[in-house]
This record gives C-alpha cells, sequence and structure tokens, in this order.
C-alpha cells in the first residue's frame, strides 16, 4: 500500500509540473506582429474575443469551436497568453473548448459590438482541462482583461489550424457528442452566456 501511495504522490506531482510549465507557445496559428489590436468587428457583424492568461496549464492548447447545425467549426486553437478575434453574424451562438473533455458557452451577439470571454484552465485527469467564461459588463472591463487585451498575443487561424482540425475531427466530434447532453442539462445559471448587451 505504502509503495501504491508514493507512486500516486509522484504521478500527481509529475501531473502538476506539466500543467504548470511551458510558455504557452504557439502551434497552427498565425502570430500577428507586435502591438497589434483587436479591430472592431465588419459593419453589421459581431466579434467576439477569446483570451487566454493563466499559470495552470500553459503547456496546453485549448481548441475553440463553433457548433453549427450540431457540427464543430474551428474557431482557432488558443495557447496561453494569447487571444483571438473571431467575427460571426448577430444572434445565437453556441462555443465550445476542448481538450481533454469539452465545456461550452452560449451567446445572444447584437450587431456592430465585440464580446469578450476566456479560456480557463482547470485539473484534469491526465492533462488540462478547459472552459470558456463569459465577460459580462456592468462597467468597465476587469483589470485582468484589461491586461489580457493589452499584453497577449493576436493570433489568426491559418490553413494549418484548419488541418489540424480536420485530423482531429472525429475526437472532436466524440467529445461533444459526450460532454453536451451533460452541460445541456445544467441549470440557465450555471452556464456561461455573453448577452447581447454585454457587447461593447
Amino acid at each position: 500500500m505504502q509503495r501504491f501511495d508514493s507512486a500516486s504522490r509522484m504521478f500527481f506531482v509529475a501531473a502538476l509540473a506539466l500543467l504548470a510549465s511551458g510558455c504557452g507557445s504557439i502551434k497552427y496559428m498565425k502570430e500577428m506582429p507586435a502591438g497589434s489590436t483587436v479591430q472592431a468587428p465588419s459593419p453589421g457583424k459581431a466579434a467576439v474575443v477569446f483570451m487566454r492568461s493563466s499559470f495552470l496549464g500553459k503547456a496546453v492548447t485549448a481548441s475553440v469551436f463553433e457548433i453549427r447545425n450540431d457540427s464543430p467549426e474551428l474557431v482557432g486553437l488558443v495557447a496561453n497568453d494569447t487571444k483571438q478575434a473571431y467575427e460571426v453574424n448577430p444572434g445565437r451562438h453556441l462555443f465550445m473548448v476542448v481538450s481533454e473533455s469539452a465545456d461550452y458557452m452560449s451567446a445572444d451577439l447584437a450587431p456592430n459590438r465585440t464580446y469578450y470571454a476566456f479560456v480557463t484552465p482547470r485539473m484534469g485527469a491526465f492533462r488540462a482541462r478547459f472552459s470558456l467564461a463569459a465577460v459580462n459588463r456592468g462597467g468597465p472591463l476587469s483589470k485582468e482583461a484589461q491586461d489580457c487585451l493589452k499584453d497577449c498575443r493576436l493570433v489568426q487561424k491559418t490553413s494549418e489550424s484548419e488541418a489540424w482540425a480536420r485530423e482531429n475531427m472525429s475526437d472532436i466530434r466524440s467529445k461533444h457528442a459526450e460532454n453536451y447532453p451533460r452541460w445541456n442539462q445544467k441549470p440557465n445559471n450555471e452556464k456561461p452566456h455573453l448577452a447581447r448587451e454585454d457587447g461593447v
């Protein structure tokens, strides 16, 4: 029993080290020139800015999708200390973040507005899991959001990103099929949501 306990402790420490290590390297995404800022959406469109800045899980990249007709479509791959603007038609949307499992955020977006959401890591069984946290505005953006908008690297999706999504789509669809029914059964107050008035 003592051997099992020691091994378990060593595994747990190694897992923590893995989750905390790394520098948020960007893979399959294009990093924009230093100083690039998020632009306003095209006239009549809305934009959602996905941001990530956390000590936990730096070595693990999260993949974000929009669910359209129950099918995942890639938004982008979100490494630590990065941000990405995603332009869409106004109206209702469902976003999914995938790593070890899948989690969701709904949105009801108004035209000509920009919205913000954090990709937030949490401990998983073998690697970091992620959730989406809506930045709900009742006043100025939080200091964390302001800091990430200022300091996080702006990235864009590329053909390599799309190729990665196609190669992994079977696993992505499987995680969506497994996790969306669970999320859908949660009370509404436990589901992250971007409301029309949250945009700027």
